[in-house]
């Protein structure tokens, strides 16, 4: 299950963001809309306990993050949360394989297989591509290979479709709904994209 109660944050002391509860069962998959500005990448970072919240807690599989320390939270993420940012985060001097590779090791996964992910998102052809040398829409597939290959428990996007056309919209959503449930994983993805309500039996407005 996860859950949050009366998440508040703010950056600077002064202007705070209060986000609404999340009450989410094992198996579910959740949707957050909201405009550009009201928070939606914050939410998001404090989930994957990047951002720490000013107050209300954060329980992820029984854990109330919120309370963990910097290396406990650090831990918990490599072994349990995958990220898709909004913007790709990759090292630009290393090849595909050699991302993933480094995504694995800073997980402290060995068990990961590069080439099957790679084929499951349809781009093991470019392994030994840099990220540079890729169209936007084979690295937005690198940055979910990065997410998904230590398995996590739980899959958070923050907007991977807002600047792709109908048909690739598409496409996106059904790569991330097929993934989280291959891995056996949750998934939230937060984002202003309305198009996406049609994919998904549960959202939240922000």
């Amino acid at each position: 299950m996860i859950e949050t109660k009366s998440l508040k944050f703010s950056y600077d002391g002064k202007f705070v963001f209060e986000f609404p509860d999340i009450k989410l069962k094992d198996g579910e998959n959740l949707l957050i809309l909201g405009n550009s500005g009201i928070g939606k990448s914050t939410l998001l970072h404090n989930l994957a306990g990047i951002l720490t919240p000013q107050s209300g807690s954060i329980k992820i599989f029984g854990n109330d993050i919120s309370k963990f320390s910097e290396i406990e939270i650090d831990k918990f993420r490599g072994e349990n949360i995958g990220i898709i940012f909004q913007r790709p985060h990759f090292v630009n001097s290393l090849t595909v394989k050699e991302n993933l590779q480094l995504a694995k090791y800073l997980g402290k996964n060995l068990e990961g297989d590069i080439k099957e992910t790679l084929s499951s998102l349809k781009i093991l052809d470019k392994i030994d591509k840099k990220p540079n040398d890729l169209s936007q829409g084979e690295k937005q597939r690198v940055s979910i290979a990065i997410a998904i290959i230590n398995s996590p428990k739980l899959i958070l996007a923050d907007e991977p479709t807002s600047s792709l056309d109908d048909s690739n919209c598409n496409n996106v959503v059904n790569i991330l709904k097929e993934q989280a449930s291959k891995k056996n994983a949750q998934l939230i993805v937060i984002t202003h994209d309305s198009r996406l309500k049609k994919h998904f039996r549960t959202s939240l407005q922000l």
